[in-house]
């Protein structure tokens, strides 16, 4: 059986920890970005989780059975072509998920070039700023090629009484990723801090 394959867009930043537990749970994980930034506890290359399961002569490797991987891809939004072209490389096949975090001034240049990537169907999970004032959802929003997707979009920091934290970021995308893959209808879903 083929691992699933994401492509991940924001990475090896703030969405590191997404990646991580996406490689955790089996998924092959793509991670274009400018900057090589290993993801922590992921094995980034072949051979890697082997010689870490060879510990001393006779111990025989105890592999678990969920082992995904992180492979970054040297790539840059402002080149949404080559970010692609590279990307899909990377892949070897159709995205099964894409979760994007990308700067509002290259996101719809760079998902409209990595929506092909992406298998018929395939759910997607944007990550975007709560913006200073509250909007209708979709109000202003242009068309994209995900448009013929499932897109979950994470608003973050709506109205919040103090910035949030990495884990909580990274926790709210998580469950936002969970309900994609498992079929929920596509949602804005908001995280903010809990109450104090």
């Amino acid at each position: 059986m083929t691992a699933a394959r994401a492509l991940v867009l924001g990475g090896t930043g703030m969405l590191a920890g997404v990646a991580e537990a996406l490689a955790a749970d089996g998924w092959n994980v793509v991670l274009p970005s400018r900057r090589y930034s290993p993801i922590p506890g992921v094995p980034a290359g072949p051979g890697v989780a082997a010689r870490a399961a060879l510990r001393r002569p006779g111990h025989r490797p105890d592999v678990p059975a969920a082992t995904g991987r992180a492979i970054w891809v040297e790539a840059d939004w402002s080149r949404p072509a080559e970010l692609a072209a590279a990307a899909g490389t990377a892949l070897g096949g159709r995205a099964d998920l894409l979760v994007a975090w990308v700067h509002p001034g290259y996101r719809a240049a760079v998902l409209d070039a990595v929506a092909p990537l992406l298998a018929e169907g395939a759910p997607a999970v944007e990550v975007i700023l709560a913006p200073p004032s509250p909007r209708i959802e979709g109000e202003g929003r242009e068309r994209s090629a995900l448009d013929r997707h499932p897109v979950h979009r994470v608003v973050l920091g709506r109205r919040p009484a103090r910035r949030l934290t990495h884990a909580e970021i990274v926790h709210g995308v998580l469950a936002a990723v969970r309900r994609a893959v498992a079929g929920s209808p596509p949602a804005a879903y908001d995280v903010r801090p809990p109450p104090a």
